[in-house]
């Protein structure tokens, strides 16, 4: 395994002791009751501005973020402790009981909790034994705590709730999601831990009963025809590491992790013909949502956000449970803090590795017989969270010609809907007897706080159009671009459009290139759904990031998250559609970028019982950013060579070239 490492920068994430020093002096300083938890812990990162004086030597106060909330009464505080004078420079208490209300992210300590609660309440007990359910079933029975959206009930306003579904099970190891309880659901108060509503619908639909496992004891017999496939590195990585500083193929960048966002990519730039230039300050995945399109009891009111309302870097796997990586790979292991604000290492949380991907480019002139190309690597940085039933993996790829990309990769378990006997499911697709999956949208939300250049920044939006036939065009084949530059806030939130080739661009028009232009990136966006739920709808007003692929913000240190800080359990309205209401300038201007894109899925048998990868993401491109293309450079053989036999037998006994090989 890594070493952990010492803080070296301003950036660097909290280190173990770092966290055990803010959660003591806070809870000395506030005199905290021991019902206090902790969900969120992390380091209260400077701002660009902040590490501009730093590099001109100015010394930055270390501080660390923590929210703190007392679950006898549900009150939460925002502390910043400032580590390096040891003391708490702010402690506010949130007005979560007002509207729009919202609430901090569920905690796993409260998840342990929700079964107990649910199962010891006997309208809970009624209601399963019409379905079925027997006093020797109940034990092993799955409670599944989820966030509950929210419909302006009076036991949602201001309320620390979860809604929980239940899946019956005859053995631990069941696949429990092959035998949804329908028609059941227990809203829990998390404060109280009791039930404060039950819905036991009026119709009664048999529990499918069908075994759907995937444990590796279900398939003994895997195929046998599957020969190893080595991925083999002798001379080692390219890359270098220095603490949380990566340096690959003329990147550099510096890695971090919060709880909310997972791993989050700083001071990205690429260095070119001697100069570090810069192009994203820091780049993340802020939140995502999932609504359901069934209106049925069971299924209505789900749409976790599950960056704000759990946490993305909270359920990061460990990847020392199994590798999820090919090659020689370097891990990161990541400090962090559990409810109680103790710390803790997840061990192998970020990966990082190279990888082959084809062509980068080639040309073979048969006048002359010079015959070029070249074969592109791209460094893979990434990490997976497991958000109940589904797993979310997040891969940031970099590329030899300057290419940024992140892809998001969906699998997992679908959610399940029982179907009765001879009946057909109307909100989704049949994956089994009995078993519909409900149709459903992923949405991911980027946050790409813009540094093209080091310096202010201008985005521009630009689409191909036909010219009219006329003197200019009288064959008819001539189109232009046509541009526009978004010069407020409320100018910038769009819609991509494949049938125009609509893409953004974002430039520092206060230098030139070589051709006299302004140098940029631009935004490639794939093609991507919206949220399709009405406007007015409560998901449509919690997530409404999601009904617009592009939004450019000015930069404010507060404005964080793509939902705004406590979605859970939110009436609506933050976030995104709030921050460009304010319609400040963004044309040269310290800009972010945040981009919404993702997935719908209507489900099948295919998808049953793990659903193979589904992939989302965006690419950013030079354009215009450099003289030439950057990488001619690359040397002719370098990926050719074949590895001596020996040495590749050597490998195969030792499993150095094994995917845990560090």
């Amino acid at each position: 395994m890594d070493a952990v490492v010492a803080v070296t920068h301003p950036l660097d994430p909290l280190s173990l002791d770092e966290i055990a020093s803010a959660v003591a002096i806070l809870k000395d300083t506030q005199t905290l009751a021991p019902t206090f938890r902790f969900p969120i812990t992390r380091l209260e990162e400077p701002t660009k501005a902040d590490l501009a004086a730093h590099r001109l030597g100015d010394r930055l106060p270390r501080l660390a973020f923590i929210l703190a909330m007392d679950i006898s009464n549900g009150e939460t505080f925002e502390g910043i402790v400032d580590l390096t004078a040891g003391t708490v420079s702010s402690y506010i208490r949130l007005p979560l009981d007002e509207l729009p209300y919202g609430q901090p992210p569920v905690m796993l300590c409260e998840f342990e909790t929700v079964e107990g609660t649910v199962k010891s309440d006997p309208r809970w007990i009624a209601a399963v034994k019409k379905r079925g359910i027997t006093d020797e079933d109940i034990p092993f029975i799955q409670i599944d705590p989820f966030s509950s959206g929210y419909f302006g009930r009076e036991f949602e306003k201001g309320k620390r709730i979860v809604r929980a579904v239940s899946y019956w099970r005859e053995d631990i190891r069941d696949n429990g999601y092959a035998h949804p309880i329908e028609g059941v659901v227990a809203v829990v108060d998390l404060i109280t831990n009791r039930v404060v509503d039950l819905v036991d619908d009026e119709k009664i639909i048999p529990v499918p009963r069908k075994k759907r496992n995937y444990g590796r004891e279900t398939f003994p017999e895997p195929r046998p025809d599957l020969a190893p496939l080595h991925i083999v590195q002798p001379q080692g990585p390219s890359f270098t590491v220095d603490g949380w500083k990566v340096e690959w193929q003329n990147w550099s960048f510096r890695v971090g992790f919060t709880p909310r966002e997972g791993l989050v990519l700083h001071e990205l730039g690429i260095r070119d013909q001697g100069r570090l230039r810069p192009v994203v300050f820091r780049a993340s995945v802020t939140e995502m949502v999932v609504p359901y399109a069934d209106p049925t009891a069971n299924h209505y009111w789900k749409s976790a956000f599950d960056a704000g309302e759990y946490g993305l870097g909270r359920l990061a796997n460990c990847l020392e449970l199994g590798c999820d990586c090919l090659g020689h790979i370097h891990y990161f292991d990541v400090p962090a803090a559990d409810d109680f604000g103790q710390p803790f290492m997840m061990k192998n949380a970020i990966c990082m590795h190279e990888e082959d991907y084809g062509i980068l480019w080639k040309h073979y002139e048969f006048r002359n017989g010079v015959f070029e190309v070249r074969r592109s690597r791209r460094l893979v940085i990434s990490f997976f969270a497991t958000v109940g039933n589904y797993d979310y993996g997040f891969y940031w790829y970099l590329y030899q010609d300057g290419t940024i990309q992140l892809e998001a990769k969906l699998t997992g378990i679908i959610q399940t809907a029982a179907v009765a006997t001879g009946e057909t499911y109307p909100w989704g697709g049949m994956v089994d007897d009995n078993l519909g999956g409900p149709t459903h949208q992923h949405f991911f939300n980027a946050r790409l706080h813009m540094d093209v250049d080091g310096g202010d920044n201008t985005v521009t939006e630009h689409e191909f159009v036909p010219r009219p036939w006329g003197e200019d065009n009288p064959y008819g084949n001539v189109f232009d671009t046509r541009t526009r530059v978004l010069k407020r806030e409320l100018d910038s939130p769009a819609l991509a459009n494949g049938e125009t080739g609509r893409y953004w661009k974002v430039s520092n028009t206060n230098t030139k290139n070589s051709v006299g232009k302004a140098p940029g990136y631009k935004i490639v966006v794939m093609p991507s759904p919206v949220m399709l739920a009405q406007p007015d709808s409560t998901v449509a007003r919690r997530g409404g990031f999601a009904k617009k692929h592009i939004w450019v913000t000015a930069f404010d240190a507060r404005e964080k998250y793509a939902s705004g800080d406590y979605p859970n359990v939110h009436a609506g309205g933050d976030g995104l559609p709030g921050y460009v209401q304010q319609n400040r300038e963004i044309e040269n201007a310290d800009v972010v970028l945040w981009h919404s894109f993702g997935h719908t899925h209507v489900c099948k048998p295919e998808d049953f019982p793990i659903m193979p990868v589904e992939y989302a993401g965006f690419t950013l491109k030079p354009n215009g950013f450099f003289a030439s293309n950057i990488a001619m450079d690359l040397p002719p053989e370098g990926n050719s060579q074949s590895v001596d036999n020996r040495l590749q037998r050597s490998l195969d006994d030792t499993g150095n070239g094994s995917c845990c090989h560090m």
